[in-house]
């Protein structure tokens, strides 16, 4: 409590990406498991209601209070629903003496009141912002450089949960930023090094002397490496499993260990791909020191190779590991979320806000969300076609982009190894669960997989369509599957079988909906939940089936008893969508025949 009251709150700058110098935020850290500034760990994913899908900008006072009385009158808040959280539109267009302040016409009370209001209720409440300079509807109040007020405020309103976007983020080529600050996000095309010192120079061709590390980075054929940075994971078609970023190693054996110079080669940009921010360091990344993380000239052409300045390095006598990267795509995002986290931690020590990280999975924040966040989205919008007051807005079941359920759910279903209650929870976006062009069967799968999968559970539909006992009330408030979302043991399913791959089922990134998943979750009681999910746009005829034994060698280890499962003679079956309960002898758990894009989801107890 000490250390969080002398924090200092700090603002990130708006003229250039911050220095970064503390190693805890820097690359080789991400995969140390290590929270900061004292984020809260052991929270299970968020349950509520988020204004955008229902009422884009257009949401105001008297809809969000609406909103809230129907979570309470329709039993959603005892069912674990407590976030009621104001969206973009909500505030003026621009800062009032450099202070957040409320949309007069849409929230005439204030804040503070509409806050007051929803506590009387019994919830909680949510807000949003972004780390840019403006709102992706394009209010100029983005914190960029603001986090000290912004947090203060946030606390002073009651704040209990803050949804961050990435809109106009000024150090990468985010939405509606300038395509131009991708020159932040990679490293320029090098084509050499050259080492000098202690009686040694030498000069390295990146292509024949050097070593790519990760991926994404390639060897060009006109003799240099280019894409030496961070993979954009805002879109569909790149897995997030692996290595998502590339680095070029080179390793120079000195003569003895003392001072050297190097100078690199290289052809700048400000594109996709070629940039002109560097790093440089000696070691691996486990014991790396960094010698220069800056900006190099822009070159006439990103064909056009000149020297730059010479680094002045310490190398060892013997063999020496130099790689030349950039990491900052994540770095400079991280050390953004962090400044508003440390706002809040300045603001109020005990705070307990919730923090959701919305970057889409721009910077892969998977590998790195769990130090500041408590969920972090994977993807671009799930919609694009939000509703207003009276319109429930559109979604889709399947697309060649992020906009649709099965688009999110293809790549959340195999980043279950980033996920838990130590870390934070992957958010593949609010739920379209009663938007227009999705049927009640996507509904019900819709809602199974989220709660499969420990999404964050985000209403995004005008509540007033629902009335206590209907079709779309009995999905989203089926507390047999709630439970499977909020299950304490917080485990996010695995998929262990997969029709169009079986080799790797848990790890495999399938967008082709043709197929039927099963998905399998460990339980708290020692039971077992089971989703078989039918992706494809018709009925599935044949027997889809796992047995004890491979889900043993998938999630055994996970598992409160695998000893006890492994042993079980019979299981009790029960079915979570029709309540059917069965007994299961023969150890294997199959289902022949699911409807286009249904489910059959079991919760199976080891007698």
């Amino acid at each position: 409590m000490d250390k969080l009251m002398n924090l200092k709150a700090r603002t990130t700058s708006r003229t250039a990406p911050d220095e970064i110098t503390d190693p805890d935020y820097m690359f080789p850290a991400f995969s140390n498991g290590k929270v900061l500034l004292d984020k809260k760990r052991g929270r299970l994913p968020a349950m509520g209601w988020n204004s955008w899908n229902a009422f884009g900008s257009k949401n105001n006072e008297e809809l969000t209070k609406a909103m809230a009385d129907a979570i309470v009158d329709l039993g959603l808040a005892d069912l674990g629903y407590k976030y009621v959280v104001l969206d973009d539109g909500c505030y003026k267009s621009e800062r009032v003496n450099g202070l957040l302040s409320n949309e007069t016409i849409k929230f005439p009370s204030g804040f503070k009141a509409l806050s007051d209001y929803i506590h009387s209720k019994g919830l909680k409440f949510g807000m949003y912002n972004d780390i840019g300079t403006n709102l992706c509807a394009g209010s100029a109040v983005g914190t960029c450089g603001f986090e000290d007020v912004d947090t203060r405020s946030y606390i002073d309103w009651g704040v209990d949960f803050i949804k961050v976007d990435n809109c106009y983020y000024l150090w990468d080529n985010a939405t509606f930023s300038d395509s131009a600050n991708a020159k932040y996000s990679y490293a320029p095309n090098i084509r050499s090094i050259t080492v000098s010192g202690e009686g040694l120079k030498i000069t390295l061709n990146a292509v024949k002397d050097g070593v790519l590390l990760g991926q994404g980075a390639s060897k060009n054929s006109g003799d240099y490496v280019t894409n030496i940075g961070t993979f954009d994971g805002t879109n569909v078609g790149t897995t997030p499993v692996g290595d998502r970023w590339g680095e070029l190693q080179f390793t120079v054996n000195a003569p003895a260990g003392g001072k050297y110079a190097i100078t690199v080669n290289y052809a700048s940009g400000e594109e996709e791909g070629i940039g002109r921010w560097l790093q440089l360091a000696v070691g691996s990344a486990d014991h790396e020191t960094r010698y220069f993380d800056h900006l190099l000239p822009l070159t006439p052409s990103t064909a056009a190779f000149e020297d730059s300045e010479e680094i002045t390095v310490s190398l060892s006598e013997g063999e020496n590991i130099i790689r030349l990267m950039n990491h900052r795509r994540q770095e400079n995002t991280l050390n953004s979320y962090a400044a508003l986290l440390e706002g809040l931690n300045k603001a109020d020590p005990d705070h307990d806000v919730v923090f959701s990280i919305c970057e889409w999975g721009k910077t892969q924040p998977h590998n790195w969300g769990y130090k500041v966040g408590d969920s972090w989205r994977i993807l671009n919008d799930i919609t694009f076609c939000v509703g207003s007051d009276g319109d429930p807005g559109s979604a889709e079941w399947s697309s060649n982009h992020t906009a649709s359920i099965t688009s999110q759910y293809s790549k959340a279903v195999i980043m279950d190894e980033f996920a838990g209650l130590e870390k934070g929870w992957n958010d593949p976006d609010m739920l379209v669960i009663g938007m227009n062009g999705i049927t009640n069967p996507m509904d019900k799968t819709h809602m199974t997989m989220w709660c499969m999968m420990n999404a964050p559970i985000m209403l995004g539909l005008d509540l007033r369509r629902v009335a206590k006992g209907d079709e779309l009330w009995k999905i989203i408030a089926n507390k047999d599957v709630i439970a499977l979302n909020q299950d304490p043991l917080g485990i996010q399913a695995k998929r262990i079988y997969c029709s169009l791959d079986n080799t790797n089922p848990d790890t495999a990134y399938i967008t082709n909906t043709n197929r039927v998943d099963i998905l399998v979750k460990p339980l708290a009681n020692g039971d077992l939940a089971i989703s078989f999910i039918n992706l494809s746009d018709s009925r599935d005829t044949k027997e889809h089936s796992v047995d004890v034994s491979r889900i043993i060698d998938y999630i055994g280890h996970k598992m409160i008893s695998d000893v006890k499962f492994k042993n079980s003679r019979s299981f009790y079956v029960r079915d979570l969508w029709t309540g059917e309960v069965t007994t299961n002898i023969s150890r294997t758990f199959s289902v022949t025949g699911i409807d286009a894009y249904d489910n059959v989801t079991l919760r199976v107890t080891p007698v």
